[in-house]
């Protein structure tokens, strides 16, 4: 069954994943390329870098957990591996692009292990860190195994300006294509033709009104057995393209140019009507990136476009291939791959991605966890709910997770980080949306998430905040138990009469982790218009799950 999984990929693909049982390996692991190049081969105790690492935060530093992952690489890895990472060691130094190599030299051994032996692997990344990820990818699979180092072109016009002064922008991506074997699967890929070449070659029209261009039809080198006379058309000095048996079957069908001057050379038929494309090349400049207006954006800083995952999957795997992304963020990766008929596997290590996963298939595929696919990692139960509050530093984690179980939009979170908003939520970490008049003006649900003691305050609290925001609704998950004084506190605060549904509905609520785990659901007007929906697979096209009235909890 398709499947999110939620934790460090490195354990999972070695826990969870088989040897040799995935056809197609996308990944666009987190990188800071924003970042200044020589900040990244400053010492790890500058503070200078510190200050600047804002998201992926304790990721790609050189930690001990770094030191211990190099320490294996050199010790337990093949010898080709284990000599190239320490070479590596040796020339760049602890800092935070060898603690970034270090941990990515791990996972693409894992990559390659799972890999079946026609699968493909496509690594995304910017030019920064690309020639060293190169080095480490011909090494895990073989140079011989190279493909493709294909320029996805991400910006037009003037490009980056923050270095202007010292070099020309930066305007690209790079895509490093490689095969686990020679017997990879590919498909040529097409583009849409170029107008200005469609008009100045296609100038010709046979009797039906088909339009076409002549094309060579000689040997582009000397072929003895195709050098024979046509029609009285003697051959060209290196013979024909084609055998004499093609030649006629070619004429038969109408696709030949006989010059009435017989010392002119035939010519081939090239049909419009028959004109697939233009041939996709290694540099992707028709693939625009996401920008402010798309109509699949979900906030996500990184997120890549719909169409540049359709052209990896369709090039390399088929129906029913099984697609992994380690590093599946927004899922991009998951949704092409639903949308193309392939299998897929999703990996990503914070749940506020899993849960945008999560509403993303629903709102495009009308997916159900469960039902149409599983999700491994996250808390099952009160005990591993509990246990994930209680972890140091994943106050978050717990927060997302829980306002997933009521599809609520994390307020303030920053995409890709383990770190919620700094300062001030105003006592709301959560929003739904919701239509309930014929003005189409959204009403919101706050939602607050607490997973340490609870009292009758804090729904006091509550209550405060949605007078104050003139919220229609409030409510307050918990993972104790509420008291019998929250209940009453509660239940003083009233009703919120929809007009709409002509439906009362209360207007404080108070939902336990083990009541969500259980089924249960916010009594509230129904969502349906919440969220800007995408179109069931006919195309790309996705929803904007953050879209929202306010901008100062844009996601």
């Amino acid at each position: 069954m398709n499947t999110l999984y939620y934790g460090d990929n490195l354990k999972i693909l070695r826990d969870k994943i088989p040897a040799e049982s995935v056809d197609l390996i996308y990944l666009d692991p987190p990188f800071n390329s924003n970042r200044n190049y020589n900040v990244l081969f400053k010492d790890e105790s500058g503070q200078e870098s510190e200050a600047q690492i804002t998201a992926f935060e304790d990721t790609w530093h050189w930690t001990p957990e770094a030191a211990q992952t190099y320490h294996e690489l050199v010790t337990d890895s093949v010898p080709a591996v284990s000599t190239m990472i320490g070479a590596m060691h040796e020339f760049i130094g602890n800092n935070q692009m060898m603690a970034y190599l270090v941990m990515m030299a791990a996972r693409l051994v894992e990559l390659h292990r799972v890999l079946k032996p026609t699968g493909s692997l496509y690594l995304h990344c910017d030019p920064t860190a690309s020639h060293y990820l190169k080095i480490l990818l011909d090494t895990i699979f073989g140079a011989e195994n190279f493909r493709n180092e294909i320029v996805w072109k991400r910006k037009a016009g003037r490009g980056e300006t923050n270095h202007a002064a010292i070099r020309f922008g930066v305007s690209h991506d790079v895509i490093l294509f490689f095969a686990k074997g020679h017997l990879t699967k590919f498909k040529r890929q097409f583009r849409a033709n170029n107008q200005e070449y469609i008009a100045t070659k296609f100038t010709h029209y046979d009797d039906e009104g088909r339009c076409y261009r002549l094309d060579n039809l000689t040997s582009p080198s000397y072929r003895p057995n195709l050098i024979y006379e046509y029609k009285g058309y003697l051959p060209p000095p290196n013979g024909w393209a084609v055998s004499l048996e093609k030649m006629k079957q070619m004429d038969e069908e109408g696709r030949l140019y006989l010059p009435e001057d017989r010392s002119r050379r035939i010519q081939r038929k090239r049909f419009l009507d028959e004109l697939e494309g233009e041939t996709v090349d290694s540099l992707f400049d028709d693939i625009s990136p996401i920008n402010s207006q798309a109509a699949e954006r979900l906030g996500y800083p990184t997120q890549k476009p719909v169409a540049l995952l359709e052209r990896i999957i369709s090039a390399s795997s088929n129906e029913g291939d099984v697609v992994l992304d380690p590093f599946c963020g927004c899922g991009t990766t998951i949704a092409a791959a639903q949308k193309l008929n392939r299998k897929w596997i999703g990996i990503d290590i914070t749940h506020l991605s899993i849960a945008l996963q999560k509403y993303r298939l629903k709102s495009a595929f009308n997916l159900e966890q469960k039902k149409d696919y599983k999700v491994i990692g996250e808390p099952v139960d009160l005990a591993s709910a509990i246990e994930l509050a209680k972890r140091d530093n994943e106050r978050y984690q717990f927060q997302w997770w829980a306002l997933s179980l009521v599809k609520a939009r994390p307020l303030g979170a920053t995409a890709g980080s383990k770190e919620g908003k700094k300062g001030s939520d105003k006592g709301i970490d959560g929003i739904i949306n919701f239509v309930d008049d014929k003005s189409g003006k959204p009403k919101r649900v706050l939602v607050q998430v607490k997973s340490g003691k609870v009292k009758s305050g804090d729904i006091r609290d509550l209550v405060g905040t949605i007078t104050r925001e003139n919220a229609p609704i409030g409510v307050f998950i918990t993972l104790e138990k509420p008291t019998k004084e929250m209940i009453k506190e509660a239940a003083t605060a009233g009703f919120y009469h929809s007009e709409f549904w002509n439906k009362n509905y209360p207007k404080l609520q108070i939902l336990s982790i083990e009541e969500l785990l259980a089924g249960a659901e916010i009594k509230m007007p129904s969502t349906e218009v919440t969220f800007k929906q995408a179109p069931k697979v006919v195309t790309t096209k996705q929803f904007d799950l953050f879209s929202n009235t306010d901008q100062e909890d844009t996601f």
